[in-house]
């Protein structure tokens, strides 16, 4: 008994004298990791907080010819995902049976059930998204506001609205101009290849060749022709999720300094992969919505719209895009269409 209490006595003082040398765990610092947003320091909405009722009208004057053109890829099983997404449609028939009608008039009817993460197909990035550590947009301390169900903080129910002007960038056409693509074979029609930098310069050269100047409060949607591997799913599902070409961090800066709301690619992460350096993961997500609020939109269908842009010498357009109010959720599948 003697020797057992002094082995207890001697754990009580080791253990105190432990929690008398280690400093207590500090929470993360994260005005040290991420920046204020410009709109305040209760801002859950971001960038979309610059489309106001003067950018929307402005945007509405791209209407001239009424044409619209589809800027998302169909939603279906067997499509391309990253990494270990998944999504699944089970068809529900409760009333199609002899018997089973509902009144006189023998009315049917079907629903489906969609198990689907939100991140899949052609769809928008939120806020609530991408952070460093639990450190998130504006600042804020994420781990705080995590629930089984749905984040408290910075759901996409606080977008405000992409009632704007759109602007195509075609990169294809602006590495095949300065004699700089280099093609995937897997490709049927002209694709800049895996791993392929997109610059400011690549970008600037883009909005020269149609004449346009970037504006605050504008979606930009880039052109690569990778989206190609992505209509060829099943067979080319691999190859499109290997890499892909996209834009560097600087390139996303200077976006970000143009005060765009939205940042678009047919690629599945819009920015360059592998990256300019491997060890740093998905430095453009980091910059566009971490420290910027701008969401990022992937596997956008572009080569529609480029090719609209190229017929008509206009490369922009009333972006129509609404996103769900749906509490909480980090992103979630949209439909675009491009109104010219």
């Amino acid at each position: 008994m003697r020797i057992a209490a002094i082995v207890a006595l001697a754990a009580m003082s080791v253990l105190s004298l432990s929690m008398q040398s280690s400093p207590a765990a500090a929470e993360t610092d994260c005005k040290a990791l991420v920046k204020p947003s410009p709109f305040g320091p209760d801002d859950q909405t971001g960038a979309t907080n610059r489309v106001t009722p003067a950018v929307t009208k402005a945007a509405a004057a791209e209407i001239q010819t009424g044409v619209v053109t589809p800027m998302a890829n169909i939603l279906v099983d067997g499509i391309p995902l990253f990494g270990t997404r998944f999504s699944k449609t089970v068809l529900s028939s409760f009333a199609l049976l002899p018997g089973a009608e509902f009144g006189k008039n023998k009315l049917t009817y079907m629903e489906d059930t969609y198990l689907s993460q939100s991140h899949v197909g052609t769809h928008i990035d939120g806020i609530g998204h991408i952070g460093i550590q639990d450190c998130y947009y504006n600042q804020t301390p994420m781990g705080k506001y995590v629930t089984q169900n749905y984040l408290k903080k910075l759901g996409i129910e606080n977008i405000k609205s992409f009632a704007t002007r759109g602007v195509i960038i075609d990169a294809v056409k602006v590495f095949q101009a300065a004699g700089k693509l280099k093609p995937n074979p897997a490709c049927k029609t002209p694709c800049l290849d895996g791993g392929t930098v997109i610059a400011t310069a690549d970008l600037q050269a883009g909005l020269k060749m149609y004449n346009v100047t970037l504006r605050e409060g504008d979606a930009v949607f880039i052109n690569t022709g990778w989206g190609d591997l992505f209509r060829q799913w099943p067979a080319q599902n691999a190859a499109y999720n290997k890499g892909e070409p996209g834009i560097g961090e600087s390139a996303a800066e200077w976006l970000a300094s143009q005060k765009v709301v939205a940042v678009g690619a047919d690629t599945w992460a819009v920015e360059v992969v592998p990256g300019e350096d491997e060890e740093i993961a998905f430095p453009v997500h980091k910059t566009l919505i971490t420290d910027n609020g701008i969401h990022i939109i992937e596997n956008v269908r572009t080569d529609l719209i480029a090719a609209e842009a190229a017929k008509s010498g206009r490369a922009t357009f009333f972006l129509n895009m609404t996103v769900p109010k749906a509490v909480g959720l980090t992103g979630t599948f949209v439909n675009i269409e491009a109104i010219q």
